[in-house]
């Protein structure tokens, strides 16, 4: 209650009180009405959110928390309109010096046509045989990566939208978009945006991690490499093209078992992005850091791929330098055979041991290069049925059945398989 004093002054007194008391009530009447009328506008708002955006599903289509569970849905990447990225201090050293004169050459410009064609073709056949083993294949968007691009840190030309597991990350039913560190692929999160806005609305948890200016700190500019014997010494000392200027990793650094996420620190991954992944996870989930003999260490699933609980494909030419934590945990450790490609077939991108990066079903189920002999004897071995397909022009881009893919949804849940 709003108590007013009269002050000396008669009549005046009064008239004053009563001026002040009326203008109050109109003041009290108009946050009333503005109240109100704010609540009604939200109100309102909110209808307009809820019949703009398709209600949730009560079974989200993103599920996926291990390398292994049944396979039920994949994205397959496109091999179309492939781009050769221009020849920056990322590219350079994520790639051997017998492979510099292509990209010196070639960069910015699409890949070598009739084997662009080759690899198209048996990425359809690949996602034909997926989809007769049970799985639905989605696609990203064909995109013209050759459009030259400028930010203020920098201009390039793109790459390609062919590796779903580089830029992807399913945890559960959250898809998290990373922030990747080669300049050729600040845009190609756009492949995939119709997919993910999709799966938003019908559920999903959609996260983009920061993303990165790529701005010339975020590399070391004078990183020295050349030979074989430079790479494993930098390696060793923890030495890597990329800088801890700001976080940036790739997807395919992550290997899932569960409740326990393994993570290395490579040339496209730095110790910012794997301390943001932890952080951004939370409790629920542990991230465990692993580290190779890799003179190269770039995406961690040709080195060592999970593909069971409790069984691992490590690469014996990279061996594990914490291997002996997962004896002690009770794994099952396998080294696979020596990759049969030919030492003539070109692989611009990626080392032979591609023929480790297979893609499992099911716990009992895996895809398999069809002329890798000796790996489909191995995983026969261990009473796992192959399911053969022939990628070798694929190959050559940078990847194996699992940098081809992103599993959107497994019939699993969450459980820990490490302790």
């Amino acid at each position: 209650m709003l108590r007013v004093r009269c002050m000396r002054g008669g009549s005046r007194g009064a008239e004053a009180a009563h001026l002040i008391g009326a203008m109050v009530a109109r003041a009290a009447t108009g946050w009333v009405q503005k109240a109100f009328q704010g609540t009604s506008a939200a109100v309102a708002e909110e209808d307009n959110m809820s019949k703009s955006v398709d209600p949730v599903p009560d079974e989200c289509p993103v599920n996926s928390f291990n390398e292994w569970d049944t396979l039920e849905e994949v994205i397959v990447g496109r091999a179309e309109n492939a781009c050769v990225p221009p020849f920056t201090v990322e590219v350079k050293a994520n790639t051997y010096e017998k492979h510099w004169p292509f990209y010196q050459k070639y960069g910015g410009q699409l890949f070598p046509e009739e084997h662009l064609k080759k690899a198209v073709r048996e990425i359809e056949e690949m996602c034909n045989i997926l989809r007769l083993e049970g799985v639905k294949v989605r696609r990203p968007e064909p995109i013209d990566w050759l459009t030259h691009y400028k930010t203020p840190d920098f201009d390039s030309t793109g790459l390609y939208s062919a590796m779903p597991r580089d830029i992807l990350l399913v945890v559960g039913n959250e898809i998290i978009e990373a922030p990747m560190a080669w300049r050729s692929r600040f845009f190609e999160y756009r492949a995939y945006r119709p997919l993910i806005k999709e799966y938003f609305n019908q559920g999903a948890k959609w996260t983009t991690a920061p993303k990165p200016t790529m701005a010339d700190d975020l590399y070391d500019q004078e990183y020295p490499m050349r030979t074989v014997e430079d790479r494993h010494q930098l390696a060793a000392q923890g030495k890597f093209v990329t800088t801890e200027f700001e976080p940036c990793f790739d997807a395919a650094d992550f290997m899932r078992a569960g409740r326990d996420i393994f993570a290395q620190r490579s040339q496209v991954t730095n110790y910012m992005g794997i301390e943001w992944m932890r952080r951004h996870l939370g409790p629920e989930y542990r991230i465990h850091l692993l580290s190779f003999k890799d003179p190269n260490p770039m995406h961690i699933d040709a080195t060592f791929n999970i593909i069971g609980p409790g069984l691992v494909l490590s690469n014996p030419d990279r061996p594990c330098h914490q291997i002996e934590m997962f004896k002690k945990a009770g794994w099952t450790i396998v080294q696979p055979p020596t990759p049969l490609i030919p030492d003539d077939h070109p692989l611009w991108m990626s080392s032979k041991w591609l023929s480790m990066n297979v893609l499992m079903l099911d716990e009992k189920r895996v895809l398999v290069e069809s002329s890798e002999i000796s790996t489909q004897k191995m995983f026969e071995r261990l009473g796992i049925k192959t399911i053969k397909a022939n990628i070798r022009h694929a190959n050559s881009l940078g990847g194996g059945f699992h940098c081809w893919t992103c599993d959107i949804r497994r019939r699993g849940t969450l459980e820990s398989y490490f302790n």
